[in-house]
């Protein structure tokens, strides 16, 4: 029997997420459409991650199909048994130290024991590893930027702030006093943008700390891989797009990526049950949302990293409390810092006919349900996109890294979100939720979040930026591919 041409061959993707629950969600969208498409996916977790999807998921969930299968690499760290997320300074250090020859040794593998031999290597914006091991094997490379465009931009301003004086700070009094407020009116294509709205790694005192130094290197890596995917749409984010066009124009934006899905209907009943949540879900918090009216219900849900202290999680509980609203509260075991997160009895009683309180849950059915009336969150990317493409207005609590951007564009560009101070006062949660929910000010959001409800929708509609620019991508990988 003749052997298949190479070109007729099934191409084979490499994803390579950042070990974290928002890199790892929307490269799990990713593959899933690259699958749809024709290609052969292998999906590469470290083996901390894995395991933790095992626990969540259940083993026959994570045993992949004949053509999606899930490979793990170490990720340098001492094992451990902890369902949270690692410490990700230590994480980002220890994979970029570390991960490389594992990698490596992978794809070489996957060369010879799959199918098909590896096409594409789809790494994370901050696994630059992930894109050399692709460049060192002549294998095509492509960097997915799961944040927000905005946010690159910004981390392209720390060399900048370096030259201007304004970082490293002398000390740690810039915490306090008013530097934070310094007007950067030269960053081009971000209006009004303040030293305290760019990512949280620029408030160092040396620039040898770990995340500036991991992110500036990245980053700068980052923008000069030949292809660069981002989780946006272009109406959201023109400026921002058009400043890195300016410096790489190979970008393609076709986010919202959670919305693209409905354009390829699952081919195997098994599929769609390939998930991704590394904390096991909660069905009935959406029987519990059931019993509410439309827009009634705050939803609270700082993510899968941040974490405040234990004055600070009482703050928000009786702030929320006393709005006397519903609420549905997602509050992770290890959300306080260094302690088991505990509330008062006293709290739980005051809110037991009217608060549902869970480890986890499924954000896109939650963001969906009819009752919900507001999102307070931290700001996260993928967080952030769902809630604009839902329509859902924001109350913003941003913790670090570009979440800070993130709730400066939700609040004063989109105009779709309030922010809460981050020394949290319990007076100023309550006013801030009534406001959201019940005031004037509330309605005028809503109403603008409905607005760009539409135009996500629009982008990722058949012949949409997003729709269009996806297609271009899979064109782009395909030819590249045809020998």
């Amino acid at each position: 029997m003749e052997s298949t041409p190479k070109h007729t061959q099934k191409p084979h993707a490499v994803f390579v997420p950042f070990p974290a629950q928002g890199h790892v969600n929307p490269f799990m969208q990713l593959a899933k459409l690259f699958r749809c498409n024709g290609f052969h996916i292998t999906f590469v977790n470290t083996e901390f991650n894995h395991k933790r999807l095992i626990k969540s998921l259940g083993e026959e969930f994570v045993k992949g199909l004949p053509d999606f299968q899930f490979e793990t690499i170490p990720d340098g760290l001492p094992e451990s048994d902890k369902d949270a997320t690692q410490d990700i300074p230590t994480l980002c250090d220890s994979t970029r130290k570390n991960c490389y020859g594992p990698l490596k040794e992978l794809v070489i593998k996957l060369n010879t024991s799959s199918p098909y031999p590896v096409t594409c290597i789809i790494a994370d914006g901050i696994m630059g590893f992930a894109g050399s091991v692709a460049k060192d094997l002549g294998i095509q490379e492509l960097q997915f930027w799961t944040s927000s465009t905005c946010s690159f931009v910004a981390y392209l301003q720390f060399d900048e702030l370096i030259k201007r004086g304004i970082i490293p700070f002398k000390d740690e009094k810039f915490i306090v006093d008013s530097n934070l407020e310094i007007s950067l009116d030269w960053i081009s294509g971000m209006k009004g943008i303040r030293l305290k709205d760019l990512p949280s790694f620029i408030r160092v005192t040396d620039l040898n700390d770990i995340m500036f130094d991991f992110l500036n290197f990245e980053v700068q890596n980052c923008l000069r891989s030949s292809v660069i995917i981002i989780n946006t749409f272009e109406e959201l984010e023109d400026e921002a797009l058009q400043i890195l066009r300016a410096q790489n124009s190979n970008i393609y934006n076709i986010g919202p990526i959670h919305m693209l899905g409905k354009h390829f209907p699952e081919k195997e009943n098994g599929f769609k049950a390939i998930g991704s949540s590394l904390w096991k879900i909660d069905p009935e918090s959406i029987k519990w949302l059931n019993k509410w009216e439309p827009y009634s219900v705050l939803y609270i849900n700082y993510g899968s990293i941040a974490v405040m202290s234990d004055h600070h999680l009482k703050e928000f509980a009786w702030g929320i409390a006393n709005s006397n609203l519903p609420f549905l509260w997602i509050m992770r075991p290890d959300v306080v810092m260094g302690e088991t997160t505990t509330l008062p009895q006293e709290f739980l009683d005051e809110i037991k006919d009217r608060g549902y309180i869970t480890n986890w849950c499924s954000q896109d059915e939650v963001l969906t349900h009819p009752s919900i009336g507001g999102f307070l969150t931290h700001c996260g990317w993928n967080s952030t996109l769902e809630t604009i493409s839902y329509g859902v207005p924001t109350i913003c609590w941003p913790f670090f890294a570009d979440q800070q951007t993130n709730s400066r564009y939700l609040c004063h560009n989109w105009r779709i979100g309030m922010e809460i101070n981050h020394d949290v006062k319990r007076e100023e949660i309550t006013t801030l939720v009534l406001e959201m929910l019940k005031g004037e000010k509330g309605k005028e959001i809503r109403r603008k979040s409905l607005e760009w409800k539409k135009k996500s929708e629009e982008s990722t509609e058949l012949g949409g930026s997003s729709y269009n620019n996806f297609h271009k991508l899979i064109k782009k990988v395909l030819h590249h591919n045809v020998i």
